[in-house]
This record gives structure tokens, C-alpha cells and sequence, in this order.
């Protein structure tokens, strides 16, 4: 069936910031029941954006619960009329859309397991008031009335050209046979204060003078702090755009650390997009059970970008310079300076449908600017060891102030990319960008004279190797404090001291734990402190006995 000129479809911003709206509305006014966290993005495969969101569940025993069919003695809820939903509650699943006439009851199949009245809810309310709502969770469907017949059509002409979702799930919706739903009474009252509710702020009205139906708060401001907890995985600027740009037009972004925790700024075009985010995402994880966000709003009103780069962006300004001399192209498009396959992602994202893929990433870094007079393949392999397990190590021949880092695999790569590029490394500023190659090649035997190539393959050094090791939960990026485990019993803090003076730093604080067997020490800078691990992580202390090196979160 045709569209009507004067009524096009909501665009997808719109779709996605109501239905956001009304999960705000559900979160303020209901209790909530908490469900277990799936991440924004898996680990195994950095995929898919969830749309799973702490608090969006509303409590189901009365609150927004709607004609749940539970048994027999419900079966007077549903009218016998033949133009009404009768007491089997259920369309044919073989009825396609086009044998059903145009209907303001639309029937929405292959719901997830215990989804809420509020997401189905949130399907229908771009499109015109939501009048009323059966839920049968048993079959894991839902009856949905409209307004009018036209905001029924609208609806389903909308979600013909875009895929329905429900917490990430392909859902089907089509005309119902049935010209209306009638349940019961007292029930419905309970849903017609939460339709008016969340219509009201469609609307942007009052929705009732009684204060425990609507209590928003306005936002205070457009602009996130965004604090990153157990950053296993690398969360760069673009993985944070394509995340926060489902839930409005994400303006700039400034990522930094602070007291050992990246951290970032991030000003949406519209507070209320940024409440929503924050509603949503703040205590999820990005990934699978790590990088949590912590989210708050931020005091600032407004950002101010200089550079567009890996640290910043401001995307109304695709023309400012990146930092380092150059100037941004000025054909790009808001996105910046994302390479295309991220854009790519990005706006797949931003339409909920898919995500960051790890797959295609190199594992293979490009590390340059290395100081070629101190810098070996067991230096390297140390300290790329700390955010994965490294496989090989090539100096470069013609070029030996640059070196290949083939890591297990591309998390990791970027995860080590993130954390190193830019550090100070024996007195230089070390540049670190994932490579074109898959692998590094081993040189034919004989043929390294210079021993410059080294494979790490089977070292007995990988700090990642065993599954659910805790060294997963204690990757921080360097620090001029680190921390010192498997201390040989008897050494004190004196000979710990001298240890690590005689590497070329300065102890500048130290502190043992109860135990003695771990402890913390701070160099006066982080340069000294990257220098001091490579050179004394698996350093022999005798008793077979060998120090483990790692950076800080901590301060002394």
C-alpha cells in the first residue's frame, strides 16, 4: 500500500531518539529490575553495538504490565466481538502482510525472552500515539494498537525498508486481522497513564499534574565525562563515536588520561540526547565483561577542539589541523578523519544494526622512531608484552629505527597501539600504527647475522596465555609507578631500591605490600619507569625466583 505524501516516514534519528525517550520515561517513573549486562561489543570478535540497557526493564507484576495472558482466568479480558482480539489471543504465523487489510493493530512476532512492555511500546511511538498494548510472552509476540489506521501504515511502511530491532533482534511486525483490542479495565488504566506519560513528552507537554507520573530533571548539560574501568580492550576515539552516535549528533570528543584512566569528553549537539546516553550506557561494557563506562555529566557546556587527531575531534570542523603540521582534508565529512571502513561501521552502527569487527585488523604493529643504538627485539617484546602475548620481532634492515610487532591477534595490536604510541622511549617519541602485513617473516636460517629478527612464539613470558588469567584485569597504560610481584623472600626495600637506581632511574617512592611478596615503586618520570621494565620484568633474583614488572594504576 502506498504512502501518503503528506505523512512520510520519521527518519531513523527520530525513530531512535523516541524510542530512547520512552525507555527515559520507563526508567524515571517505574521500578526497574535489573537483568544481567550484555556488552556493547563483544570481545571474541569486537562485534555487535547492544542495545541491552541497565534499568530499561520495568518491573512486570502491575506497573506497565498489559494483558499478559497467563492462564484461563484471564480469558474475560479480551472481547468476543469479531472485529476485537479474541480469547486465543494469536494470528496465524503463516499470514503474510499482504493478505491482512490495513489495520491500526499490528501484530509483532519473534519478540526476545523477557523483553518489556516499554521496548514495544517504543517500536510504535515515532509514529503516533500508542492507544494500547497485549503482550504474550509465552509465544513471544505482542499486539500493538495505534492511534489511526494512517500511523499503523506509516509504521509498517517504515519498518518494510528499515528491519525492526528489539534489543538488537530482528523482530517482525505486520497488520493484524483485528480492528482493536480491549482488555481489561483496570489494567489498561495502568497502561493509559504510561502512554499518556511518554506521549506527553513526544509532545513536549505536561502530561499530568500528578507529580509520580512524570519528574524529569532537564539535563544540565550536552557535554559526558566518560571514564573507562578495566580497559582491557583499546577504546579509541572512533570506537566512542560510533557507541554515543546512536543516541543523537555527537559534536566533538576529547580523550586524555587521568589518574591512570583514559578518559573522555564528549559533547553531543542536544542535552537531551546526552541524558540519554548517559541513562543507557553508564555501567555497561563495551566489551565482554571489561571496559565498563562510568558515565556523569560534565561541568564544561561546551568544547573546545584544537586538532583533529587520536586524542581529539571536533566533527562541525573537519578543516582544523591535526597537531602535527598538517592540515585536515577538507572534503571529509563530519565523520573526520575515520578511516572508511570505520565509517563505514559507524553509520551501520548508528542504524543498530551491526559493529566493530576486530577480524580484519592486523595483529602486526609498525613501531618508529625508535632510538636504534639501545632498542633490541627483547626490549621490544617486553614491553609490547604487557598489553599482549608477542609472537615475533623484526628490526628493520635498511631502516633500523623502525620494527615490526606481530602481537596474537588484532585486539591486542590495537590494544598495544593505543597504550604505546606517543611514549617516550630512550629519550624518544615513539610512533606506533598497525601494519599492512599479516605476519612477520622469519629470515632464512643464516641469513640474520645481525640478530635482528627474533620469534617469541613459544616464550614462556606471554602474560596472557592462560584463559581468565588476572593479568587481564590489570592492564594500565605506562605509569611512572609500577608494580613489582613474585619478590623473593628476604629482600627488602634497600636492595629493591638499588635495583632498580642501577637500571638508570630514580626511585623517587616505594611501598611493599602486607605480604612483601609484591610491592610498588615510583620512578621520577614514566620514561624512566618504561626504560626500568624492559630492562627488570623477568629479572633473575636467584631461588628461581623471577621479578614480574607491570605499570600502575596506583599512586604512592
Amino acid at each position: 500500500m502506498s504512502q501518503s505524501p503528506s505523512e512520510p516516514p520519521p527518519p531513523k534519528q527520530m525513530v531512535a531518539v523516541m524510542r530512547l525517550k520512552l525507555l527515559l520515561v520507563a526508567n524515571s517513573h517505574y521500578k526497574t529490575r535489573r537483568r544481567k549486562r550484555t556488552p556493547i561489543l563483544q570481545a571474541s570478535n569486537c562485534a555487535e553495538i547492544s542495545t541491552d540497557r541497565r534499568g530499561q526493564r520495568a518491573a512486570m507484576d502491575g506497573d506497565v504490565a498489559v494483558g499478559v495472558k497467563r492462564g484461563s482466568d484471564e480469558l474475560n479480558m479480551y472481547s468476543s466481538s469479531p472485529n476485537s482480539l479474541t480469547a486465543n489471543g494469536s494470528d496465524s504465523k503463516k499470514q503474510r502482510l499482504e493478505e491482512s487489510p490495513p489495520s491500526r493493530v499490528l501484530h509483532i512476532r519473534k519478540l526476545p525472552n523477557e523483553v518489556s512492555e516499554t521496548e514495544v511500546i517504543a517500536l510504535g511511538l515515532p509514529f503516533g500515539k500508542v492507544t494500547n498494548i497485549l503482550m504474550l510472552k509465552g509465544k513471544n509476540q505482542a499486539f500493538l494498537e495505534l492511534g489511526t489506521e494512517e500511523a499503523a501504515i506509516t509504521m509498517v511502511n517504515y519498518y518494510t525498508a528499515v528491519t525492526p530491532q528489539v534489543r538488537n533482534t530482528p523482530v517482525f511486525i505486520q497488520y493484524s486481522n483485528h480492528k482493536e483490542l480491549k482488555t481489561d479495565s483496570a489494567l489498561n488504566q495502568r497502561a493509559q497513564a504510561v502512554l499518556q506519560a511518554v506521549s506527553a513528552v513526544q509532545d513536549g507537554s505536561s502530561p499530568s499534574s500528578d507529580p509520580g507520573v512524570l519528574d524529569l530533571a532537564p539535563p544540565p548539560s550536552p557535554v559526558l565525562r566518560i571514564i573507562i574501568d578495566n580497559m582491557f580492550y583499546p577504546v579509541t576515539l572512533d570506537v566512542l563515536q560510533q557507541i554515543f552516535s546512536k543516541f543523537g549528533t555527537v559534536m566533538k570528543i576529547i580523550t586524555f588520561t587521568k589518574n591512570n584512566q583514559f578518559q573522555a569528553l564528549l559533547q553531543f549537539s542536544d542535552p537531551v540526547n546526552a541524558q540519554q546516553a548517559k541513562l543507557s550506557l553508564d555501567g555497561q561494557n563495551i566489551y565482554n565483561s571489561c571496559c565498563t563506562l562510568r558515565i556523569d555529566f560534565s561541568k564544561l557546556v561546551n568544547l573546545n577542539v584544537k586538532y583533529n587527531n587520536d586524542k581529539s575531534r571536533d566533527y562541525t570542523r573537519p578543516d582544523l589541523p591535526t597537531g602535527d603540521g598538517e592540515t585536515a582534508n577538507k572534503d571529509h565529512s563530519l565523520l573526520g578523519a575515520i578511516s572508511p571502513l570505520s565509517a563505514a561501521a559507524a553509520a551501520a552502527a548508528a542504524a543498530g544494526r551491526v559493529a566493530l569487527s576486530g577480524s580484519g585488523v592486523s595483529g602486526v604493529l609498525l613501531a618508529s622512531n625508535l632510538n636504534e643504538e639501545m632498542v633490541t627485539p627483547q626490549s621490544l617484546f617486553t614491553l609490547f608484552g604487557v598489553y599482549g602475548d608477542v609472537q615475533r620481532v623484526k628490526i628493520l634492515y635498511n631502516k633500523k629505527d623502525s620494527a615490526l610487532i606481530q602481537l596474537s591477534d588484532g585486539n591486542q595490536a590495537q590494544l598495544a597501539m593505543s597504550h604505546l604510541n606517543g611514549q617516550k622511549v630512550f629519550g624518544k617519541v615513539m610512533r606506533v600504527t598497525l601494519s599492512k602485513h599479516q605476519t612477520v617473516a622469519l629470515p632464512r636460517e643464516g641469513l640474520d647475522d645481525q640478530l635482528l629478527t627474533k620469534d617469541f612464539s613459544g616464550s614462556p613470558l606471554h602474560r596472557f596465555k592462560k584463559p581468565g588469567s588476572k593479568n587481564f584485569q590489570n592492564i594500565f597504560p605506562p605509569s611512572a609507578t609500577l608494580h613489582l610481584s613474585n619478590v623473593r623472600d628476604g629482600l627488602g626495600e634497600d636492595d629493591l631500591r638499588l635495583l632498580f637506581s642501577n637500571s638508570g632511574g630514580t626511585v623517587k617512592a616505594f611501598k611493599f605490600f602486607q605480604d612483601r611478596k609484591m610491592a610498588l615503586i615510583q620512578m621520577t618520570s614514566v620514561e624512566e619507569a618504561i626504560q626500568t621494565l624492559m630492562d627488570l620484568h623477568n629479572y633473575d633474583m636467584g631461588g628461581n625466583h623471577h621479578l614480574k614488572v607491570s605499570f600502575s594504576k596506583s599512586t604512592i
